[in-house]
């Protein structure tokens, strides 16, 4: 009969560089899935606070004096822009902050592919004002379609309508992306130039005949 010694330390699986790695994607993917489940947590609970106020309201028959104050701070939210490009600095960078785990472990992690000629991307994506837009109007739709009140085919809404799209644009060779990393191994940003403004020259004036070729 063989006896162990109480001090041996019993045995461990072998910890190796993949394992590493495989252990802190899983936590960046949970992270990211957390932070953006606490957005739509939060947003949720707005719209039910909202919802119960007007409610309870209704319920108590109670009419609360209308000021101007109140008209212009209900004009105001109600003329809130949905597009982020016209969000002010500290805004927007509060979204772009919320916004980059999805991005990296959700958009990039589940549905992007490899970077090659054909599929460029930017790692300094936020300096691409287009690519900005597209991704967060994306991200929008995906905090709604994804919703368990969205219903069974709002994830496949999401899919066809908004990502797909998203992603042949954004990924395209004359995309934002065009002038950008085309292989990961070789990193490249640059910013394409804006088309020129329009010429003034070129616009109707009342009373004028139109001119056009």
């Amino acid at each position: 009969m063989s006896l162990s010694n109480p001090d041996d330390p019993p045995g461990r699986q072998t910890v190796t560089d993949e394992t590493v790695a495989e252990w802190r994607a899983t936590l960046a993917a949970l992270q990211a899935k957390r932070d953006s489940l606490a957005v739509v947590t939060d947003r949720l609970a707005e719209d039910f606070a909202e919802d119960f106020d007007e409610e309870d309201d209704d319920l108590l028959d109670i009419e609360e004096p209308f000021s101007e104050a109140d008209g212009d701070a209900e004009a105001e939210a109600e003329g809130t822009s949905l597009t982020i490009l016209a969000f002010d600095d500290d805004a927007f960078a509060e979204e772009i902050r919320t916004m980059t785990p999805w991005v990296d472990h959700i958009l990039l992690g589940a549905f992007g592919a490899e970077i090659t000629s054909g599929r460029p991307w930017c790692v300094r994506w936020p300096e691409h004002d287009e690519a900005v837009a597209r991704m967060y109007h994306c991200w929008l739709a995906w905090q709604e379609l994804t919703d368990s009140r969205s219903g069974a085919t709002g994830p496949s809404v999401w899919q066809r309508d908004h990502l797909e799209p998203l992603l042949l644009k954004l990924r395209s060779p004359d995309g934002p992306f065009g002038a950008c990393t085309t292989n990961p191994d070789h990193p490249h940003h640059r910013l394409l130039p804006h088309p020129p403004h329009t010429d003034p020259t070129s616009l109707p004036v009342p009373g004028e005949p139109r001119t056009s070729v």
